[in-house]
């Protein structure tokens, strides 16, 4: 199980990558063995792939997915606790759970996404079909799954992706009933978001109290578990901050005590444009949401962005993911999010792909294991036609993607022709 991929065009992962040609790397079962040139190559007994004068770089990391939602758009707003209940109802409806999940982790893979980490799914199959990957039985990125998360009663998804709690010790209490189930990363759903909003101009809105969130995220620190936490609003990201939460998800405009926080805690945030833009962007008419909606999403998506570029400035880890599962936001389109992640966090090309593969990779702790394209790290790369440094829409149409050392060549997604007609006006 050796193979020498020669003839390309090697992108390291690192913030300061650029085309490195003449070499090879050398993979064998998992793991990248060598990267060097092929004048120094011993290739007897390895399978040749010719990259043709291809790019080849790190897999995309992902760092927010809901699985079980494909991001198809709706025209007026689901309840999910309501289908949460009907797909766990019977023996049937969960095996239609596990086969969307197969689907959909595949999904990922092809569009160049080999390591994911989920936040928030139906009960504890995230780590189902992790475990599925891992044994060879699906197709699949790497998963650090998050399996279900901890809320409160009419919190972000209460009942539905997230436990309720309503007292310290029922936060802990789901802490480690979660972490039974083995997962790589504990949620909280500290803040609301733009569709929990009642009144205009008030996304967000704080609700899991402080000492909910310290029970929490102490018991999950105790465990060994880091926390994620969904906050959209800067209240929420002061509380979340001062109570132990590791990444803030999504963010909020921060003042100069928010990025004190961050500092001290060692903290970092992943901006997900990708949600955030229809709400703020689309027409009323397309986005099917209400002009408070729009409104509240505007105040989102400028307030994810000011944290974002905030954090760059101050040396803060600034990660990415797309919130998979929210409407226009599919399994195939981690690119857009990087696309995004270049135009408005105003950073180049490379620092954005950098951002995608080895920063992400840092925030998850995970570096030493995957994020870029070194000797002893998971063969985990993908293959791009042209050059991903001067266009990012290279990387919507992959030539083939490797995972743990296994290729896949033949790479077909079937996409949403809506989705893929409304968000082409904002690339």
């Amino acid at each position: 199980m050796k193979t020498a991929y020669v003839n390309g065009k090697v992108l390291s992962g690192k913030p300061d990558m650029a085309p490195e040609e003449g070499l090879v790397i050398l993979v064998e079962n998992e793991t990248i063995t060598a990267v060097l040139p092929q004048a120094e190559a011993d290739l007897q007994d390895c399978e040749i792939y010719d990259l043709a004068g291809r790019y080849i770089m790190p897999g995309l990391i992902n760092m927010h997915v809901h699985i079980p939602a494909s991001g198809k758009p709706t025209k007026k707003p689901t309840d999910p606790k309501k289908t949460v209940k009907l797909v766990t109802a019977n023996g049937l409806t969960r095996k239609v759970i596990e086969m969307l999940y197969k689907s959909y982790v595949k999904t990922e893979l092809f569009s160049g996404v080999t390591t994911m980490r989920t936040m928030g799914g139906v009960e504890n199959y995230d780590g189902w079909v992790r475990d599925l990957i891992y044994a060879g039985k699906a197709d699949g990125p790497r998963i650090l799954a998050g399996n279900m998360a901890v809320s409160v009663p009419g919190g972000h998804m209460a009942g539905s992706l997230a436990y309720e709690a309503t007292t310290p010790e029922e936060a802990a209490f789901f802490v480690e009933k979660i972490a039974a189930d083995k997962p790589d990363i504990i949620k909280l759903m500290i803040t609301g978001g733009v569709l929990d909003a009642v009144e205009k101009g008030e996304p967000g809105v704080l609700k899991m109290k402080p000492e909910l969130v310290k029970a929490a995220c102490d018991r999950a620190h105790a465990l060994g578990y880091k926390v994620a936490a969904h906050v959209e609003s800067p209240e929420g990201v002061r509380v979340a901050l001062s109570n132990g939460v590791d990444t803030i998800e999504h963010g909020a405009k921060p003042d100069d005590e928010i990025l004190r926080l961050f500092k001290e805690r060692d903290a970092a945030v992943i901006v997900t444009l990708s949600p955030a833009l229809p709400y703020a962007l689309f027409d009323l008419s397309v986005s099917n949401c209400g002009e408070m909606a729009q409104f509240n999403g505007k105040v989102v998506f400028d307030g994810i962005i000011e944290c974002g570029r905030k954090c760059l400035e101050n040396g803060i880890p600034v990660g990415m993911g797309t919130d998979t599962g929210c409407p226009f936001i599919t399994h195939y389109d981690m690119w857009r999010e990087v696309n995004y992640f270049a135009k408005y966090m105003n950073v180049s090309n490379a620092a954005a792909l950098s951002a995608a593969t080895l920063g992400n990779a840092k925030i998850a702790d995970i570096d030493s294991i995957t994020g870029s394209i070194e000797a002893g790290k998971a063969a985990d790369m993908i293959i791009c036609d042209r050059n991903p440094l001067a266009d990012l829409t290279v990387l919507r149409n992959l030539h083939a993607v490797v995972t743990r050392g296994k290729r896949y060549d033949k790479i077909k997604i079937k996409k949403m022709p809506q989705v893929e007609v409304e968000l082409d006006k904002f690339i």
